[in-house]
């Protein structure tokens, strides 16, 4: 199992700026980790680009992988000169990725209040315009791309299948993350199973799960329907994480797993914890 940490679970570490990214690479070596993937959150690798060398560096000294480079994007823009200066600056961080040496990169599509079917039908072909252009510029250095099943408008396992379909290029896939389908109110289970063969990379993610009815108050947030959902330490929630980690191993899918940690409690021992709980539940199954 290649098991992994995305930076982003230590994200309140970097925010406090307790740790640098070299120290969430350190930390994910101490943990066992035989990855890191790379979010630009707490750090800023366009702003400062020296930071490229760093965590290059710094990955092969502990002898990790950098499996991933996922950064926000947005091609719902209010005009043309606006969407294809997305698509520019999307380009540049392709740049970036060839230059942390990634195969995977994974970029947003997406963000808009309305979330309905009939507004994403009517935006498809021009969402995949922008990605199908990015990922031929990625093919370039043999990156795959791909879209993340969350931000709600691309979160239901057949929107994030039709853009792939519609992008209909061989290097663009999708960045499975398991818990983000609970944000559609999908069962993680089924949606796993559902776009688990355009997987590029797996997220491992766990929510706690509140119906409508029960406001659990602070700290939680809203799904497409209206269920409360908070971030849990992975194999503490509500995700059957068992039945999950059984079905992409029967799978035969021999690709990275990245950790991610959203959860309330300090983020080294939740990230910590998670990522034991996964390594054993994924012996187990």
């Amino acid at each position: 199992m290649k098991l992994g940490l995305s930076t982003y679970s230590l994200y309140g570490a970097l925010k406090s700026g307790e740790m640098t990214v070299a120290d969430v690479i350190d930390f994910t070596a101490d943990i066992g980790g035989s990855h890191v993937e790379i979010v630009p959150l707490g750090y800023n690798l366009t702003e400062d680009p020296g930071l490229i060398d760093v965590i290059v560096e710094k990955a092969k000294a502990r002898g990790l992988d950098i499996s991933n480079y996922a950064i926000g994007a947005n091609f719902l823009t209010d005009d043309e000169a606006a969407y294809e200066a997305e698509i520019e600056r999307v380009k540049q961080e392709v740049d970036i990725a060839a230059r942390l040496g990634v195969k995977l990169m994974r970029h947003d599509v997406a963000s808009s209040p309305d979330v309905s079917i009939g507004h994403f039908n009517a935006q498809l072909e021009r969402l995949a315009e922008a990605c199908r252009q990015i990922a031929r510029y990625a093919a370039q250095f043999d990156i795959t791309t791909s879209v993340e099943n969350h931000g709600y408008f691309i979160q239901n396992s057949d929107r994030v299948q039709t853009l792939v379909k519609t992008v209909n290029e061989p290097n663009y896939k999708m960045t499975l993350d398991i818990g983000n389908f609970m944000c559609a109110d999908e069962d993680p289970v089924a949606a796993v199973k559902n776009n688990l063969p355009y997987a590029s990379i797996v997220h491992i993610k766990d929510f706690y799960l509140r119906p409508s009815y029960r406001n659990p108050g602070e700290g939680w947030f809203r799904t497409t329907s209206g269920n409360y959902l908070r971030g849990a330490t992975a194999g503490h929630g509500d995700i059957d994480l068992r039945e999950v980690l059984h079905v992409i191993k029967q799978s035969g899918y021999d690709g990275y797993f990245s950790l991610e940690f959203e959860g309330m409690e300090d983020c080294r021992t939740g990230a910590k914890i998670g990522f034991d709980n996964v390594r054993r539940i994924w012996d187990e199954v």
